[in-house]
């Protein structure tokens, strides 16, 4: 009996001494605070500067540039100060142009990347199924503001949603020599096919070839003059099923071409081969091509010189349709879907193609700014105003390609209607459609 009690009253002894530890809780759970506000304070002081909210991230952008060329080293530097401001480091892969031909057995596979550039349209339809919505995370940051509602209408009208950021905008239509044009006596430019043809006599009346073309661009240049009387819509029935001596429009196109041709308004040798007959005009003896804005930098490197370049649309023709389209594309940017971290990524693309970087690639690059608050360097004079006027663009020659198995061939008939193998645009329209 007294060890049962001797027992007892070590229990008690034991509960009693527990309860005392357990009195001082408060002190035990500041404890860890005190120890703990320290320590977050010397975490502050080693962390990154604010605003590095991705820390450790790692972002892979496969380029369709190589790390040399003007478009490569903008994108290295882009990339290097976005992971300085943001801690995110974006591994850039130099695919070159060879991208494209990896490029969809690689999303097919599900490989592991983030970002990837390429060709809008290829992007809103060949690899649209491959690539994130980018719908929210544009209207965020009320991308359509600063951006170019056309090219932005078309992805979404491929793929279904905004698929893709535009990169590197082109537009196209007629660039120009404004040298040439004031040494003429041209001081209003031309809006009208009539317009157009006045202005091309007052060109060769002084002494300098209206219009410069390679072979390369006959097909775009016969293009333009075709939209503009048909549409595209038109031209991809014509393209796929035939009927083109049927369609009163292709010989009458044709033979306003035939028209300009016969007057000598053609560089002497065009159509040419690329690019003997637009470098012609850096030589002082072309004034006009019809081609994408490109063509400015690839004349001025090409002839070492620097032409005081301007642009206007293509014009009007008799009977055409009306607010024809103008040519305008882009190589952009997409996410995949595989990507792990896409608001990571979308913040490094507009941190590309907005801003400071975004101006460094338009003056490096010689090139339209992505983002519409730059400016185009000074050989894209009025591109920003001519893409950002433009209600719906119209494709590279898409329409008239259509059926891909004829293309090679049609591509043919139009540099024939430019060497002048035609005798009227009826005989145009009869040779497009023998080869159904």
């Amino acid at each position: 009996m007294k060890k049962i009690i001797a027992m007892l009253l070590a229990v008690v002894m034991v509960l009693g001494l527990a309860a005392c530890g357990a009195t001082p809780a408060p002190e035990t759970t500041a404890a860890p605070e005190t120890t703990a506000a320290p320590a977050e304070t010397e975490a502050s002081a080693e962390a990154p500067a604010e605003g590095k909210k991705y820390e450790g991230v790692t972002l892979t952008m496969w380029s369709m540039w190589n790390s040399n060329e003007p478009q490569g080293e903008v994108i290295a530097k882009a990339a290097e100060a976005f992971e300085a401001e943001t801690g995110a480091h974006v591994e850039v892969v130099w695919k070159g142009r060879d991208l494209n031909q990896v490029l969809s057995a690689s999303l097919e596979a599900g490989e592991k990347f983030d970002i990837f550039e390429d060709d809008y349209k290829r992007i809103g339809l060949q690899y649209a199924d491959f690539t994130y919505d980018l719908t929210e995370m544009a209207k965020a940051v009320d991308y359509d503001s600063f951006s170019y509602p056309a090219l932005n209408k078309q992805a979404v009208a491929w793929a279904g949603y905004l698929n893709s950021i535009a990169e590197q905008p082109q537009v196209g239509g007629i660039f120009y020599d404004k040298a040439a044009f004031e040494a003429a006596g041209i001081t209003t430019l031309p809006t009208t096919w009539e317009e157009f043809m006045a202005v091309s006599e007052q060109l060769k009346a002084a002494g300098v070839a209206p219009l410069a073309l390679d072979s390369t661009y006959a097909d775009f240049t016969f293009y333009h003059h075709l939209v503009h009387k048909l549409g595209e819509p038109r031209i991809e029935e014509l393209s796929l099923n035939g009927g083109w001596d049927q369609e009163p429009g292709v010989a009458e196109a044709a033979q306003e071409v035939i028209d300009y041709v016969n007057k000598g308004y053609l560089v002497e040798g065009a159509p040419d081969e690329f690019p003997a007959s637009e470098n012609k005009i850096g030589y002082g003896l072309a004034a006009m091509i019809v081609c994408a804005n490109y063509v400015t930098a690839e004349v001025n490197n090409n002839t070492q010189t620097e032409v005081d370049w301007g642009m206007m649309p293509y014009p009007e023709v008799p009977n055409g349709v009306a607010n024809a389209a103008t040519y305008a594309g882009a190589n952009s940017l997409a996410i995949t879907k595989y990507s792990e971290n896409p608001q990571a990524a979308f913040d490094f693309i507009m941190f590309l193609t907005t801003g400071e970087y975004d101006q460094m690639m338009a003056d490096t690059a010689k090139q339209i700014p992505a983002d519409n608050r730059n400016k185009a360097p000074a050989v894209l004079n009025g591109t920003v105003e001519t893409l950002l006027a433009a209600e719906s663009p119209m494709s590279w020659c898409a329409s008239l390609q259509a059926n891909s198995d004829l293309k090679d061939s049609i591509k043919t008939l139009c540099i024939n209607l430019y060497e002048g193998k035609f005798a009227t645009g009826a005989d145009f329209a009869a040779a497009m459609q023998a080869l159904y």
